[in-house]
């Protein structure tokens, strides 16, 4: 069987149009899987450099974190403090102002006995 250019080839039309619709059908699916794959490489390019970005940023969150927590525990204490201030300053003016009766309580006594010495 010799083939060249004037050799002729009998299909019957719908065959050739299934053919056809084949190869589009094929060229399709390949630009569609190329552009998906792009996307998909895209995607997984971002989310990585976004990854790299937030892994830098770590460290300085956490420090901020722990100072954060440290400044709370530091004012809990320093309320547990001031109210531990307030209530010895009210027992102490309590006992300054017992104290002042005391000595004056003291003084009076004084003053008796003076008076007794000198009655004798």
């Amino acid at each position: 069987m010799k083939i060249s250019e004037n050799t002729s080839v009998s299909m019957p039309v719908k065959n050739m149009l299934m053919i056809i619709a084949g190869v589009v059908a094929g060229v399709f699916a390949y630009t569609e899987l190329t552009s998906r794959l792009v996307s998909l490489e895209t995607s997984r390019e971002l989310f990585e450099n976004d990854l790299l970005k937030k892994s830098e940023q770590v460290p300085v969150d956490q420090e901020q974190h722990f100072l954060l927590e440290d400044l709370y525990k530091s004012v809990e204490k320093m309320e547990k403090t001031q109210e531990m201030n307030m209530t010895n300053k009210v027992n102490i003016e309590f006992l300054n102002s017992q104290l002042e009766k005391a000595l004056a309580d003291i003084e009076e006594l004084k003053d008796k006995v003076r008076e007794n010495e000198k009655a004798y």
